[in-house]
Parts: C-alpha cells; sequence; structure tokens
C-alpha cells in the first residue's frame, strides 16, 4: 500500500524554491551582493545600449554582437534575481510549475546564446586582424544579422528540450527544490521515474556548447596571435593585441565559471550543497555585471561617449 502522504504530481500547480538550504538565517546578508550585482548589471548594460544606439560610429559589426551581448545578459540575470531576491526577503518560495520551466527555459537558453555570441565576436576579431581589408565586405549588415539569427535560433532549439522532458516526468516525491532559482536538474531530481535521457541530454548540450564554441574561439585566436606576431614593431603588436583584450577578458568571465559549476554539479558529489547553489548563483550575475564594466573600461569609442555624456550633464 502506498503511502497516503505520497501524491502523484503529474504536474504539480507550485514548485517550493528553498533558497540555499543551510544559509537560511544568511538570506538577507546574501541579497546584499547580489543586489548589487543586479543593478550593476542592468545599469552597465543599458548604459552600453543606449551609448551604442546614439553614437553613429559604433554601428559597426563588433558593437552590434557587444548589444546582443548587452541584451543577453539583461535577460539572463533578470531571470534569477527578482525571484531569488523575493524568496530572501519576503520568503516568496512557491513559483508556478510553468512559471518554473520558464525561468529554467530562459536560463539555458539565454546561456547558450551568450556563448554563441562570444563565437561571433572572435570571427569579427579574426576578419579584422588577420584580413582588415576584407572586413568590410566580410562583415556586412546581412551577414551580421543571420550571425545573429543563427545564434538565436541555435540556442532557442539546444535546450528546447529541457522543459520539454521536465513537463512529461512524473512527480510524486515532493515539489520542493532544494535551490534558489529552477536550475534543470534541481528540477528532474524530483521525478519519480528515469531521468537518465534529461540528465545525459544537458551534460552532452553543455560539453557540446562549450566545447565546440571555445574549440572555435581557440582557432580564432590562434590565427589572430599568428598574425599579431608577425607584425613589425612591438608596438604594433601591443597595439592590435590590445583590441581584443576586451574579449578575452568577457570570455574568461562566462567560461570559467560556467565550466567549473557545470563540472562540479555533475561530479562534485561531495561538495556541500550550498556551495553548489552559491557557484550556480554567482556564474549566472557576475559575468552580466563585469561585461559592461569591460567593455566600458577597454573600448576607447564606448569610454569616450561615457565621459563626454558625463561632463555634458555635469557642465
Amino acid at each position: 500500500m502506498l503511502d497516503s502522504n505520497i501524491i502523484n504530481f503529474t504536474n504539480p500547480s507550485t514548485f517550493i524554491l528553498m533558497g540555499i538550504p543551510g544559509l537560511e538565517r544568511a538570506h538577507i546578508w546574501i541579497s546584499i551582493p547580489f543586489c548589487a550585482m543586479y543593478i550593476i548589471a542592468v545599469l552597465g548594460n543599458f548604459i552600453i545600449l543606449f551609448i551604442v544606439k546614439r553614437e553613429p560610429s559604433l554601428h559597426g559589426p563588433m558593437n552590434s554582437f557587444l548589444c546582443m551581448l548587452a541584451v543577453t545578459d539583461l535577460v539572463l540575470s533578470t531571470s534569477i534575481l527578482p525571484k531569488m531576491l523575493a524568496i530572501f526577503w519576503f520568503n516568496s518560495r512557491e513559483i508556478d510549475f510553468s512559471a518554473c520551466l520558464i525561468q529554467l527555459y530562459f536560463i539555458y537558453c539565454f546561456s547558450a546564446m551568450e556563448s554563441g555570441i562570444f563565437v561571433a565576436m572572435a570571427f569579427d576579431r579574426y576578419v579584422a586582424i588577420c584580413h582588415p581589408l576584407r572586413h568590410s565586405i566580410t562583415l556586412t549588415n546581412p551577414v551580421v544579422a543571420k550571425i545573429g539569427l543563427s545564434v538565436v535560433l541555435r540556442g532557442i532549439m539546444l535546450i528546447l528540450p529541457y522543459p520539454l522532458l521536465a513537463r512529461q516526468w512524473p512527480y510524486c516525491r515532493t515539489n520542493v527544490i532544494p535551490h534558489s532559482y529552477c536550475e534543470h536538474i534541481a528540477v528532474v531530481k524530483l521525478a519519480c521515474t528515469d531521468i537518465r535521457i534529461s540528465s545525459y541530454y544537458s551534460l552532452s548540450i553543455a560539453f557540446f556548447v562549450i566545447g565546440l564554441d571555445v574549440f572555435f574561439i581557440s582557432m580564432s585566436y590562434t590565427q589572430i596571435l599568428r598574425a599579431i606576431f608577425s607584425l613589425p614593431t612591438k608596438n604594433a603588436r601591443l597595439k592590435t593585441f590590445g583590441t581584443c583584450c576586451s574579449h578575452l577578458c568577457a570570455i574568461l568571465t562566462f567560461y570559467i565559471p560556467t565550466l567549473f559549476s557545470s563540472l562540479l554539479h555533475h561530479f562534485g558529489h561531495n561538495v556541500p550543497l550550498h556551495l553548489h547553489i552559491l557557484i550556480a548563483t554567482m556564474y549566472l550575475l557576475v559575468p552580466p555585471m563585469l561585461n559592461p564594466i569591460i567593455y566600458g573600461m577597454r573600448t576607447k569609442q564606448i569610454r569616450d561617449k561615457l565621459l563626454w555624456l558625463i561632463t555634458r550633464k555635469g557642465t
């Protein structure tokens, strides 16, 4: 006879997000840096979008990809932070089943898009440095639009099975998610059936997206470095390499925490749960916060335009 306390949720109406189990008393203190990071991310990315739109000289391929990156970062951080802060501040732990799957989809879909944007940026740097005379005829507006569309469609299609598979599983154990947001594996682990399809698919997508994108970026920078080292003077080499610094910093900020969090989640079974959750949250918040700072500080045109706006408003 089945335990009367076990209810078969084929599609449970709600899930309960626990926040960061084990650190409940520190939720208010944890929320302060998270909220600050979110505010910086929102302001920074909106400033990038505003400056690029206002300045005609910035309407090039690289800055088109930068605007895509800013929009992606805004969606990515907004998909988790408001609900997370509601948990920390107001103990609002319930989330509708469909809303949970939508949040799950947005997180992974836009993460995949962000990875694709970095590949597109690497291709732009490759053409600009290795084939500078062909840059304007290679990366025309229609080509940039097609690259952007392919990045978006790739993210949409690859991640679509995540919520579709999660929706079809029967949930009969509990509807309590020991996490601060609807993380994919944390959700499907609640199903009372064999979830190896979801687990293997998510792992293969993580390695496929990250592995393939890192491979293409590495190939681009191999050619870029060859072109840089072939330049005749040290100043020319440093100046040319300087045009890649923003992109390289953004890549390291995104891929290192993402890869570490993914490996930790699948293989770090002895790591405390609260550390898992903190790292998984940080990798979604740190890149959206740092990307506008990196590009604002390292891109002279954006930096000069921002300083001009500030000084004009000051006077």
